[in-house]
């Protein structure tokens, strides 16, 4: 799920005899951000690496239940915690699921073990606040309330978050997240891409576009697509290797912000183009840089801000 909350140190725990396996799922890991540690288990070894982001146990669901218990309390300071069982059959998040344990349970799959996802939001296929908090490069102010509003992502209740700008008073009840912005990147990739386009061809396509508008990498502040798109593993595979996180816009409110140019999905799908009105709709003034460009006919793109 990109855009979640970043884990950037990693502990494998695991017993002595399965040394080498742990050092295979840490491997699996490691990239250029990230330190990933290994650590042969003994009783004190969960409270050695409880400061870490995350932690992967290799072992039993039910030891790192027990171990781990006496040590947890808050979940917005707990580490991520997944359980890998010795075969690597399972990758299971155990604590702070949206908190990196969703993640580090996908990135294990490439070593064998299935993610096995039980937070409400992801196993009804929707992104929760702390993942769309995540790809908008903001932090949650209102902790608290995210039980609610998840809870209105999964009954599809919750619709499109509003952006409000300063200065300005605003007061809200407690089931209302409210998200700061902690990235000051200012416009954002509106995309949409054939089934089964390459992670390259949409990253090209991408920062041509940029570049035709005098703007680069650093300019960006998320990737938006429409709900169609959210599952598309090229466009997700592309957003992760710039470190941007992914937002995908509803219909309903890609119906509000439909772009000026002609589009085959209307034709099609009976849905806006949603290039340019994912570009428009997450756009902090909802306003169209540039129009939708196609390449290769695989790739849609369009840059608003």
């Amino acid at each position: 799920m990109s855009g979640e909350a970043c884990v950037d140190s990693v502990a494998v725990v695991s017993f002595e005899r399965e040394h080498s396996t742990a050092e295979q799922l840490a491997e699996t890991l490691r990239n250029d951000r990230r330190t990933v540690e290994v650590s042969t288990y003994d009783d004190g070894v969960f409270e050695q690496v409880w400061d870490r982001d995350g932690i992967v146990a290799l072992m039993a669901s039910g030891i790192v239940v027990r171990k781990i218990a006496p040590l947890l309390a808050d979940k917005w300071a707990d580490p991520a915690v997944v359980a890998v069982d010795a075969e690597r059959t399972w990758a299971i998040p155990l604590v702070g699921g949206h908190h990196g344990a969703n993640r580090l349970a996908e990135e294990l799959a490439s070593a064998g073990p299935v993610p096995t996802v039980t937070t409400a939001t992801d196993a009804a296929g929707q992104q929760g606040v702390e993942t769309r908090a995540a790809a908008l490069g903001a932090s949650i102010e209102t902790p608290d309330s995210t039980v609610a509003t998840n809870l209105a992502v999964r009954d599809g209740a919750l619709g499109p978050i509003e952006r409000l700008d300063g200065p300005r008073a605003v007061l809200v009840e407690e089931d209302v997240t409210v998200l700061k912005r902690t990235d000051a990147a200012e416009v954002v990739i509106g995309t949409g891409c054939r089934a089964g386009t390459d992670a390259e061809t949409c990253r090209q396509a991408w920062l041509d576009t940029l570049e035709a508008t005098g703007r680069d990498r650093s300019d960006i502040e998320f990737v938006a697509t429409g709900e169609l798109k959210a599952d598309e593993p090229g466009l997700l595979e592309a957003a992760a290797s710039l470190d941007l996180g992914v937002v995908a816009f509803e219909k309903e409110t890609l119906e509000r912000f439909d772009g000026p140019s002609e589009s085959r999905a209307r034709e099609l799908l009976d849905w806006p183009g949603i290039a340019e009105a994912s570009a428009i709709a997450g756009g902090r003034t909802h306003e169209l840089l540039a129009p939708k460009r196609t390449f290769e006919d695989r790739v849609t793109v369009a840059v608003g801000r």
